[in-house]
């Protein structure tokens, strides 16, 4: 191992593979195990990882299910070996996997409270200086004195979650068990990571909300088939993995149409889709049925603006231009700040202004007006998109993202947080004793 890579790492992942062997009976299995896994065929979950993960940087995963995701944590926890390749772990480890892997169903959660925390390397001292923590983070109540085995799943991730993010972890695993969570319960977790964040945990981070990837990691990697897509910048990576995603369901529900209709063979198809040049450092995806051709913002007199004014009318203007022949096109935008979490946005459709039928190379124009919210200062993005269907089921046609990128200028009164409140008044009372 190489110490100055060790110094610096948290983890290190080399030429990582892992198969699973497809016997096709009992006694097939005992006979590779034996033989030392053989060099036959299987189900290759992950071919050829390598990636290395700096200490005190939140890294993400992302991938569509069956890509590897799970697997590869399994792995660098040490729960799965790997097939081929190597993985150096510089630092204490505590993983959040599959739903409370590492309990005991027939003890109770105080009794796998320490179980789980003597498995990490504490003391039975360590362990109830942080017990109360624990407890009180996980919610669960009187419940903490029952067997597992009666928990529901929502109890048993509280519980998980909480042993795993209060044991000091120079190194925390969060997969995607999250996901079955209630809102609130994921609203308290994400902020225990951004806190381990804080305090230089290094954080793999599993999720398939791309805006969670962006708001809390650096630099992310792209699993698919088992094998590595991508490897880079959140932004960059989410935004290619969002892409292609968009591109696939566009591609099956295509297909679905045209198993279900025989359209005559003269009917004009959309051209491929071509980006507009002022875009073009911009990630951009979509059918190509209709074309983002301007964004801007302006004031009430029409004059472009470069800040958000906060609690100031302001008008975003989108233009777009149809390819073909469209009745059912829809506009809208969405508002991130610079961890890339969307604030606020909205579209034509639920506006309850919905576009006019257009022809190919007619031109449309949608403007927005809103008083902006008292944001914190900030650099702030736009993204905007033209697609076709209703807000619960459409395509893209076009999706710009970052298409523009305004601030909001500090002040004196600058507000804290996301949002500064507008208090409309504090009444004072005093009662006798």
């Amino acid at each position: 191992m190489n110490p100055d890579a060790a110094a610096t790492a948290a983890v290190e992942v080399r030429n990582l593979c892992k198969t699973y062997p497809m016997a096709s009976s009992q006694t097939a299995r005992l006979r590779q195990v034996f033989s030392g896994g053989g060099s036959g065929g299987g189900i290759r979950a992950l071919r050829d990882i390598s990636f290395t993960v700096g200490r005190g940087e939140a890294f993400g995963i992302v991938g569509a299910n069956g890509s590897g995701k799970s697997t590869l944590l399994q792995v660098i926890a040490g729960i799965l070996r790997p097939t081929s390749g190597t993985v150096a772990i510089h630092g204490r480890l505590s993983a959040l996997l599959e739903l409370g892997s590492g309990f005991s169903p027939e003890f109770s959660g105080r009794d796998n409270v320490y179980l789980n925390a003597s498995l990490l390397g504490f003391s039975r001292q360590e362990t109830e200086a942080r017990f109360e923590t624990i407890h009180r983070f996980s919610g669960i109540g009187d419940f903490i004195d029952q067997p597992i085995k009666t928990y529901s799943t929502g109890m048993v991730l509280r519980l998980a979650f909480a042993v795993a993010a209060h044991v000091d972890p120079e190194i925390l695993i969060v997969d995607e068990a999250l996901s079955v969570g209630d809102i609130a319960f994921r609203q308290r977790c994400m902020r225990r990571i951004h806190e381990l964040r804080a305090q230089k945990a290094t954080i793999l981070f599993v999720s398939h909300e791309a805006s969670e990837v962006k708001a809390l990691c650096e630099r992310c990697m792209w699993l698919q088939d088992g094998e590595m897509r991508l490897l880079g910048e959140a932004d960059e990576v989410t935004a290619q993995y969002l892409e292609s995603t968009l591109r696939r369901e566009n591609a099956r529900l295509r297909g679905e149409a045209a198993a279900h209709s025989h359209p005559p063979e003269s009917q004009a198809v959309a051209a491929p889709f071509e980006p507009v040049a002022a875009f073009a450092g911009n990630h951009r995806f979509g059918g190509g049925e209709a074309t983002v051709t301007g964004v801007e913002l302006v004031d009430g007199a029409g004059t472009p603006v470069r800040e958000l004014a906060p609690l100031r009318p302001v008008t975003l203007r989108l233009r777009f231009c149809a390819n073909r022949a469209e009745t059912d096109l829809l506009a809208g935008f969405l508002v991130r700040n610079e961890k890339g979490e969307t604030l606020f946005g909205t579209n034509t459709a639920r506006e309850n202004h919905p576009l006019p039928a257009m022809g190919p190379g007619e031109s449309g124009q949608a403007d927005f007006h809103w008083v902006t919210p008292a944001l914190a200062p900030g650099v702030y993005t736009i993204s905007v998109a033209v697609s076709k269907g209703t807000p619960e089921e459409f395509e893209v046609c076009d999706y710009v993202e970052d298409a523009l990128v305004t601030r909001v200028p500090d002040s004196q009164n600058a507000p804290r947080g996301y949002f500064g409140l507008r208090c409309f008044g504090v009444d004072i009372y005093r009662y006798g004793g």
